[in-house]
């Protein structure tokens, strides 16, 4: 019986050294997981504080979008504006060439006229200034 009772005695130390090991490997491991736990939930916050970055730079970015969008039809308008304006300045160009044309050919026409006028003008001189030689000598031979 004092043999059985040695034995049990070691089992049962046997069993609390199981026991103290097997909470000290609980301890460990439930360090480790609580260490696992903490470096996730910091990792959970940066990758958050990322997402919330990336929405706030997106939202900021459509803003932006927008108020480029809303620039770009005003300035398309402006530039319908300005082409529409050109096209009229254009038009009134092409008409005072026009009129620069007809004025520079009616300018030609009255020139021509004028030449032959002043031609005819210098050929009646020369031919009156002829007669009035003629008549001087007849009147010089007569006197």
């Amino acid at each position: 019986v004092a043999m059985e009772t040695v034995s049990l005695e070691h089992q049962i130390q046997s069993v609390h050294r199981h026991i103290a090991f097997l909470k000290k490997e609980q301890m460990e491991l439930l360090h480790a997981l609580h260490l696992e736990i903490l470096r996730l939930q910091k990792h959970c916050s940066e990758l958050t504080h990322d997402l919330e970055m990336k929405e706030l730079e997106a939202r900021q970015q459509e803003v932006l979008d927008r108020e480029l969008e809303e620039k770009c039809r005003v300035m398309e308008a402006q530039l319908q504006e300005k082409e529409k304006d050109n096209l009229e300045l254009r038009k009134e160009l092409q008409h005072k060439e026009m009129l620069v044309a007809a004025l520079r050919s009616s300018l030609r026409n009255k020139e021509r006229r004028f030449l032959e006028q002043l031609k005819r003008r210098s050929h009646r001189v020369t031919i009156l200034d002829t007669e009035l030689q003629k008549q001087t000598e007849a009147a010089a031979y007569l006197s």
